[in-house]
C-alpha cells in the first residue's frame, strides 16, 4: 500500500506544478490589464505600478518567483484590485464559508444518495424503486442555478421559513438552502450510481451463495454486497466534492454568502488576475488532492487495484 501511495504522489506533485505553470501562462496572455481605465493611465504611473507588483521583470523570472513563493510559502502574491490585501487574505476570508456548506452538502449528498440507491436496488421494480428513480431524474434536470431561485421562492417568499440570503457567521438557518441547492443534483447522481452498482452485485454468484447459506438479508447487504457496490461511488466522490466547492460560484452569488465564488466573480469583472490565478490553483490543487484520496480509498477497498 505504501508503494501505491508513493506512486500516486509521484504523479500528483508534477501535475500540480504543471497546473501552476499553465495557469500562470494563461493569465499572462489574457487580454486587458488590471490597471487599465477608461481615461487611461500616464506612462509614468503605469511604470510605477508595474515596478510595485514586479510586472517589469521578464516572464520567466516572474513565473519562477511565483512558483517558488507558492511552493515554499504558499504565497499567491498581492491583489491588483485591493492595494492593502493579498490573495491569501481574500482566500482566507471566503474559503471557510464555501468549505462549510460544501462539506455539509457533501455529507447530505452521500448519506441520502447512498441510502436511496441501496433501498431502490433492494426493492427493485417496486413502487419504492420507481419513486426513487423518478426523484433522481427530477433532481438531475434541476441544476443549482435553477434550484436556488425555486427554494427561495418557496421557503422564503411563500412560507417565510428560511432567509433567502446572507451568512451571519454560518448560522444553521442560513446554511440549509445553499446545502439543498448544491447537493441535490449530486445526491441524484450518487443514488443512481449506487442503485445500478448494487443491482449488479446482488446478482453476483457470491451473493447468491451467501443467501443460499441462510444468511439474513441485512447481513448479506452490509457485510458482502455494500463494499464492492461502493467502488463506482467512491470513484465519483472525489470530483463530486471538488465540484460542490467549485460549483459554489452560483450559490455564493445567488445567496450572497460571502464565499470564495463571489470573490472569483468580482475578480474576473475587475481583471484582478492574481486573485483569479490563486483561486484557480486552489481549486486545481483540491481536485488533485481528492482524486489522490479516492485512488487510495479505491485501493483499500479493492486490493487488486494496488497491482
Amino acid at each position: 500500500m505504501t508503494s501505491f501511495i508513493l506512486r500516486r504522489l509521484a504523479v500528483a506533485i508534477p501535475t500540480l506544478l504543471a497546473l501552476i505553470v499553465f495557469s500562470f501562462l494563461l493569465m499572462e496572455f489574457a487580454p486587458g490589464s488590471p490597471f487599465a481605465t477608461e481615461r487611461g493611465i500616464p506612462p509614468e504611473v503605469m511604470a510605477n505600478l508595474e515596478a510595485k507588483y514586479g510586472l517589469d521583470r521578464s516572464l520567466v523570472e516572474r513565473m519562477a518567483i511565483y512558483v517558488w513563493n507558492i511552493v515554499t510559502q504558499f504565497d499567491f502574491g498581492p491583489s491588483f484590485a485591493f492595494s492593502n490585501r493579498s490573495v491569501n487574505d481574500i482566500i482566507a476570508q471566503g474559503f471557510p464559508v464555501t468549505l462549510t456548506y460544501g462539506v455539509w452538502s457533501f455529507i447530505v449528498a452521500v448519506a441520502v444518495g447512498v441510502s436511496l440507491g441501496i433501498i431502490a436496488a433492494i426493492r427493485h421494480n417496486s413502487s419504492v424503486d420507481y419513486a426513487a428513480v423518478g426523484f433522481t431524474v427530477g433532481a438531475q434536470v434541476l441544476p443549482n442555478f435553477v434550484m436556488a431561485p425555486i427554494l427561495v421562492l418557496i421557503f422564503t417568499l411563500w412560507l417565510g421559513w428560511l432567509p433567502g440570503g446572507g451568512w451571519r457567521g454560518g448560522q444553521i438557518e442560513y446554511i440549509i438552502l445553499p446545502v439543498i441547492a448544491l447537493s441535490t443534483s449530486y445526491m441524484a447522481s450518487i443514488a443512481r450510481i449506487t442503485r445500478s452498482s448494487m443491482l449488479e452485485v446482488l446478482n453476483a454468484n457470491f451473493i447468491r451463495t451467501a443467501r443460499a447459506k441462510g444468511l439474513p438479508m441485512r447481513r448479506v447487504i452490509l457485510r458482502h454486497a455494500l463494499k464492492p457496490a461502493l467502488l463506482p461511488v467512491v470513484s465519483y466522490l472525489g470530483p463530486a466534492f471538488v465540484g460542490m466547492i467549485t460549483g459554489s460560484v452560483v450559490i455564493d452569488v445567488f445567496f450572497s454568502t460571502g464565499g470564495i465564488g463571489q470573490f472569483f466573480v468580482n475578480s474576473a469583472l475587475s481583471r484582478d488576475y492574481s486573485v483569479i490565478l490563486g483561486i484557480t490553483i486552489l481549486f486545481g490543487a483540491l481536485t488533485i488532492a481528492f482524486n489522490l484520496l479516492v485512488d487510495i480509498a479505491y485501493a483499500w477497498i479493492d486490493p487488486k487495484i494496488r497491482y
